[in-house]
């Protein structure tokens, strides 16, 4: 399997950089949903618009583009060799990537608040919710490019 994984591994790396790439578009759009989202009526036609997008966008993009990404990552770090498990940087960008889950994780909280009609927060809460993936990105990208 070793063999076939080094063998495939431009393949995979590509793989997991796309779905990476449409995880972190959904992530950093359905924050801003939500954010439209509170500026509607409860129960109106617009907020039923709102929670057909938000579940399709969670359900049918976000979530099958995370698990693409998970398991691609995982494949390549099962490539010996590929990592310096010693490295700070490594450790760094895994703890970012468990934290972007969880930020995905507390999107699906917030839209089920949505879909029941019983929203906690303010449009500054989700305002504010917006920048965490971007920070995140951030620091996934340079430890993966600069690896300080």
């Amino acid at each position: 399997m070793t063999d076939f994984l080094a063998t495939y591994q431009s393949w995979i790396l590509s793989l997991h950089i796309m779905a990476f790439i449409a995880w972190m578009a959904g992530t950093f759009y359905l924050p801003r949903l939500y954010v439209y989202h509170c500026q509607v009526v409860p129960g109106s036609d617009e907020s039923e618009r709102f929670k057909v997008m938000e579940r399709k966008l969670l359900r049918q993009i976000m979530t099958p583009a995370m698990i693409v990404t998970f398991l691609a990552g995982g494949a390549l770090a099962s490539i010996p060799g590929l990592i310096d498990w010693n490295a700070s940087w490594w450790w760094t960008k895994l703890i970012c990537v468990f934290g972007l889950a969880g930020f995905h994780g507390a999107c699906g909280t917030w839209r089920r608040g949505f879909a029941e009609d019983r929203n906690q927060h303010q449009e500054k809460f989700y305002r504010i919710a917006n920048e965490v993936p971007t920070i995140l990105m951030m620091v996934i990208v340079i430890m993966i490019i600069v690896r300080p």
